[in-house]
């Protein structure tokens, strides 16, 4: 039988968390997302992880207070399902968002929603496996989808009318990020070094709070790229993929 661990105040420190393990050049972004953890455990905010050292893990809050730019009641936001590498094919997965499922219906949850694509993007869990378990679109912008597994009548979560404008003002390479993902920090210093060695201009938003996630311009689970004011992708980029989405 899997043992899992669920985090908590008391384990958090000692305990990792799944991604970016040992990896010198993301420890600053690991310390930055253990405390944004810690600062949402009290909303409920549940980050359960498979007891080995690898990318096995489920992370997940009610959607009042999720930094994402979904609006909703009762519902528990899943920010990402993540099974990588040999543990991959085993049903873990399935026992991880089971959990997730029967954790919200004894918190008496109305449901549980998350962010896909149509076609698989990084960053973002897979259409298929979730429908598999129940959920439907719910609410779409542009070729992203929201989904929901429903346990009662309650109306559904949808994107926030912010996420639905896809755009922005400046023309300049923009970036949204937050401490959501513990990869975003040495990205965002690796990206300002190299626009400031080409005289590059580059705008870096930081999401450090729930207003201001909410109120995104776009779909949004961790991290946003604009270009001449339109939204491009929601994958985190270093800078070979920033030349190649430049070119």
């Amino acid at each position: 039988m899997n043992e899992y661990i669920n985090l908590n105040f008391q384990n958090l420190a000692d305990e990792h968390i799944c991604c970016a393990i040992g990896d010198p050049k993301h420890q600053h972004g690991v310390s930055m997302k253990k405390q944004w953890i810690r600062d949402r455990l009290n909303d409920g905010h549940v980050f359960r992880k498979l007891n080995a050292r690898g990318k096995i893990f489920i992370e997940y809050e009610p959607v009042e207070t999720a930094w994402t730019p979904v609006i909703g009641s009762g519902y528990e936001y899943i920010y990402c399902l993540w099974v990588a590498g040999s543990f991959k094919g085993k049903g873990i997965a399935g026992e991880l968002l089971e959990y997730a499922i029967s954790d919200s219906r004894a918190k008496k949850m109305s449901g549980l929603c998350t962010v896909v694509a149509q076609k698989k993007k990084p960053f973002l869990g897979e259409k298929k496996f979730f429908l598999h378990y129940g959920f439907r679109v719910v609410d779409s912008i542009d070729d992203y989808e929201l989904l929901a597994l429903s346990f009662d009548d309650a109306e559904t979560p949808r994107f926030s009318e912010s996420a639905r404008k896809m755009k922005i003002d400046s023309e300049n390479f923009t970036i949204f990020y937050s401490n959501e993902c513990p990869y975003v920090e040495h990205e965002v210093q690796e990206l300002r070094e190299y626009a400031a060695s080409r005289e590059m201009k580059i705008d870096f938003i930081k999401i450090d709070s729930l207003e201001k996630a909410k109120n995104v311009p776009c779909v949004f689970n961790n991290w946003a790229n604009f270009y001449q004011g339109r939204f491009i992708s929601n994958t985190i980029i270093n800078t070979n993929a920033l030349e190649k989405l430049l070119r």
